[in-house]
């Protein structure tokens, strides 16, 4: 029976409903200081998650939204600092208390931590993301690898970023735990042979999670019991340590 030795987790959706109340303002905020007539809604902006990463998702909405667009200056500068400013506006929203962590994330995190357990990120998130988040509601320095941004060449789907932890943690997938909230997630997890956990947001709800050990709504909390989607928790009313070596175990 595999031995549960680290929890890799995603940070955007994941940790924190950041895409929706988080990214989505800011870019939108990006916008308006530019003078740009765009607006993400937040069914567009769902639309958008497909695409990983922000400044390429600012190039997929000019190919599909914005064919005729011409930007003042060459493309990738221009995309880059509409992604700065966008940077700028999402960690004042941090600041200020705006994105809270989701249910369960800080006991799991403390619970792990006390069980000896290594933990890590793994995302397609600019580093200064991630790091704001981590700052304002827990500590870096509990995560012994932070893989963020542009660290891989290849972006989820793609699992370089998962691949990258496994061989900086020096620890076999199948000793390991991801959670994860999107498709894209699952794939760059489960493409890397790490068992994946899918807590949904609003924008992942629906989607089909075949090939996740389990799929719920949140982490949940004992006196707030997460929701099951898809998979066996016996009597579990949240998610611990204990029902996620009992997920390892189940092969």
């Amino acid at each position: 029976m595999p031995e549960l030795k680290a929890i890799i987790f995603d940070v955007d959706g994941t940790l924190a409903e950041t895409e929706r109340d988080g990214h989505r303002l800011a870019f939108n905020r990006a916008f308006t200081e530019r003078d740009l007539n765009w607006n993400w809604s937040v069914s567009l902006y769902g639309q958008l998650l497909a695409v990983a990463g922000g400044k390429e998702r600012i190039q997929f909405y000019l190919q599909k939204y914005r064919p005729n667009f011409t930007p003042p200056n060459d493309l990738q500068p221009f995309v880059s600092e509409l992604h700065r400013l966008k940077t700028h506006y999402y960690r004042q929203l941090l600041s200020q208390g705006e994105i809270p962590l989701r249910p369960g994330v800080k006991r799991l995190l403390i619970e792990a931590r006390r069980g000896g357990i290594r933990l890590a990120i793994a995302t397609t998130s600019a580093l200064p993301n991630a790091m704001a988040l981590l700052e304002k509601h827990l500590d870096p320095d509990w995560f012994e690898v932070l893989a963020a941004g542009d660290i891989v060449a290849h972006k989820k789907p793609a699992s370089d970023v998962y691949r990258y932890v496994l061989e900086e943690l020096g620890i076999p997938p199948q000793n390991c735990l991801v959670i994860e909230d999107s498709l894209a997630g699952l794939q760059a997890a489960t493409g890397a042979g790490i068992a994946t956990i899918i807590t949904v947001n609003d924008y992942t709800r629906s989607l089909d999670f075949s090939g996740a050990k389990l799929v719920i709504d949140s982490l949940g909390e004992p006196d707030r019991p997460f929701q099951v989607l898809s998979g066996d928790v016996g009597e579990a009313t949240h998610f611990d340590l204990n029902l996620a070596r009992q997920l390892l175990a189940t092969g």
